[in-house]
C-alpha cells in the first residue's frame, strides 16, 4: 500500500491538523515507511506462538471475598455536617 499526498491531505482533514502543502510529501513518506514496517510485522511467521498480553507471564492474586473492614458508619457520620438515620443530609437542590 502507498500512501500520496491526497491521502494524506484527507487523513489530516479527518484528523482536525492543519497541515502546510509543503509538509505533505515528508509526511507521505514517513507513513509509508510505517506502513513498510507493518508489512514486514506480516511476513513472519507466527504459526505456534501462542497469543499473549504481556512478554512475562503475570497472574492476578484472587483473595477471599470477605468484608474486612466494615460496621464503620458511626465513624464515617462523624465527618460529615450534616447526618440523618444513618445517611449524609445534603440541602435539597431541585425544587
Amino acid at each position: 500500500m502507498s500512501v500520496d499526498d491526497a491521502t494524506v491531505r484527507k487523513i489530516a482533514r479527518l484528523a482536525r491538523i492543519a497541515v502546510d502543502d509543503a509538509q505533505l510529501p515528508v509526511l507521505a513518506g514517513e507513513l509509508n515507511g510505517i506502513l513498510g514496517w507493518i508489512e514486514q510485522l506480516g511476513e513472519v511467521d507466527t504459526k505456534g506462538v501462542a497469543p499473549m498480553t504481556a512478554v512475562i507471564p503475570n497472574h492476578l492474586a484472587w483473595r477471599s471475598d470477605v468484608v474486612t473492614d466494615g460496621d464503620v458508619q458511626t465513624r464515617v457520620l462523624a465527618n460529615a455536617p450534616d447526618a440523618t438515620s444513618g445517611f449524609f443530609a445534603v440541602p435539597k437542590v431541585i425544587e
